[in-house]
């Protein structure tokens, strides 16, 4: 008896030496730069594939179990609304993770070049020294919820967790 209570102890501690290493992160949004926007508006579809790559994203990111996904507020939403696209902004990202007391933030663009050639970036940078920490790119051949969801699945698996490995 006395084992299986030391046996559920440590894992107790364990636990909680897990939950205490993830950092806190937050996940900016995701933004299209159509390259050919006056001739191929961005299309409901497209932005339905940025909302559900967003949840692809942080969701990965929760499920590795290294990260809690800090919620954006509706004063830091604003702010984004009506400022300079983030990843454009000068450092207003790391302004961004500080207002949300994270330890990371995120975000992600995806350049619409033709319907047939897209690219995908995402970045990663620490809002104390206003580094980044990630930045990579994938490039997708055709505008579909399949290319984009297996183009950042790709990116994530083979690039962000491996070098966390």
């Amino acid at each position: 008896m006395l084992t299986v209570l030391l046996l559920f102890s440590a894992s107790l501690i364990g636990s909680a030496g897990a939950e205490a290493a993830q950092l806190r992160f937050a996940f900016l949004g995701v933004r299209l730069q159509n390259d050919n926007e006056r001739l191929e508006p961005t299309t409901r579809a497209e932005r339905d594939r940025m909302t559900a790559i967003g949840g692809q994203f942080t969701s990965a990111l929760e499920t590795s179990g290294g990260y809690v996904i800090v919620p954006l507020t509706d004063e830091v939403r604003a702010k984004i609304a009506s400022g300079q696209p983030v990843g454009t902004c000068g450092g207003c990202e790391a302004d961004y993770g500080k207002a949300l007391k994270a330890d990371r933030v995120g975000w992600i663009t995806v350049q619409k070049v033709s319907n047939l050639i897209l690219n995908m970036n995402v970045y990663i940078a620490d809002p104390e020294t206003d580094k980044y920490l990630f930045i990579k790119s994938v490039d997708i051949r055709g505008n579909t919820d399949e290319s984009w969801s297996r183009s950042l699945k790709y990116l994530l698996d083979n690039y962000f967790f491996e070098q966390k490995s």
